[in-house]
């Protein structure tokens, strides 16, 4: 019989890496989990949200999805996963942050461009998350770069909609934070909302905090109104 590759990993879990934070996990069950952020990052095996923010069990509360979307508040896209850990990480876990993620190369925003399988009919409809944040033109990669980006702010709009985060948000019990992961670099590029853009974390005054408002671009820099 083949080996289990899965299983070896599990095994190797177990044995090894969870002895180092046995009496960590025991008081996360004792005292139940206490999150200070809302992680929404795409489902792109290449965006590793551990890596990025070096956080620890019991630090992130992790929401992905095709191009770390967020469904509007109204349900109008039906019943929703994402929109359901939103809603609990804000009422019941009452995090401080929340981030959406999106990176470079990013499938779901090439599909926005292109051809989808007439079989994937969920795919179709998730993709019209995102359909506002194209661009009228052919999808060069500056093109795509862009998208990426007005996907993020995007998102961060549509979080503004929830009622529950723009009470906390407006109240300053809650902070939205818009990030662009650029795969190749290794750096994270926040939205910075004074400056109107995004900035390279390597030279950001700030991890990007909200609240976000409508926005319009002029010469490739997101504005706000």
């Amino acid at each position: 019989m083949p080996d289990d590759e899965l299983l070896q990993r599990l095994r190797r879990f177990h044995l090894d890496a969870f002895p180092q934070y046995r009496e960590q996990f025991q008081t996360l069950v004792n005292e139940g989990q206490r999150p200070s952020t809302l992680f929404i990052g795409c489902s792109d095996s290449r965006l590793v949200p551990y890596l990025l923010t070096g956080a620890g069990p019991g630090e992130l509360f992790l929401v992905r999805n095709v191009g770390a979307f967020v469904p509007p508040y109204d349900g109008s896209h039906g019943h929703h996963g994402t929109a359901a850990a939103i809603e609990f990480a804000v009422l019941n876990l009452q995090v401080s942050r929340i981030v959406v993620c999106g990176h470079s190369h990013c499938g779901a925003i090439k599909a926005l461009y292109g051809e989808v399988s007439p079989e994937a009919h969920n795919l179709q409809r998730w993709l019209d998350l995102g359909r506002e944040a194209t661009l009228p033109v052919q999808p060069s990669p500056e093109a795509l770069r862009r998208t990426e980006q007005r996907a993020v702010v995007l998102q961060l709009e549509r979080l503004m909609d929830y009622p529950m985060v723009r009470r906390r948000v407006q109240g300053g019990g809650l902070t939205l934070h818009g990030w662009h992961y650029v795969i190749e670099d290794g750096e994270v590029h926040v939205f910075d909302v004074q400056h109107g853009g995004f900035v390279a974390a390597s030279k950001a005054q700030s991890s990007g905090t909200g609240p976000y408002h409508p926005y319009v671009e002029h010469d490739g820099q997101v504005l706000l109104d």
